[in-house]
């Protein structure tokens, strides 16, 4: 089952990467040291050398330096809300989900039978 579209050529670790080599070049366009980013971003030096070099890291530690470098408002616009507005649910009756659960319209993969052998 495909839970996601790839919209993009870039594998995860490419998108690390690349995430990293900007996170990298937006510092340095603004002439800011490794060192006062990561201060001020309350996170390690080693900590902002593996996430500008596309190395493992955690979220908290991007989001930090995505708003360090105030970038967390255009963070959020690239991923859409998926809320619906009180028209769309009065003219729908949905609900807003709290949970996803397996669509049960879709046919099984194998044909029932008696269990024959």
């Amino acid at each position: 089952m495909t839970i996601y579209k790839r919209h993009t050529a870039l594998s995860p670790r490419g998108l690390k990467n690349e995430v990293g080599s900007r996170l990298a070049r937006i510092r340095l366009s603004r002439n800011i040291t490794q060192m006062d980013l990561a201060e001020d971003a309350g996170i390690s030096l080693r900590t902002l050398g593996r996430l500008e070099q596309g190395q493992s890291s955690n979220l908290d530690s991007f989001l930090r330096v995505i708003a360090t470098l105030g970038f967390a408002d255009e963070l959020l616009d690239t991923i859409p809300s998926h809320e619906l507005s009180p028209i769309e649910r009065m003219d729908t009756h949905k609900k807003i989900r709290k949970r996803a659960r397996p669509d049960k319209s879709k046919p099984d993969d194998k044909p029932w039978s008696w269990n024959e052998s």
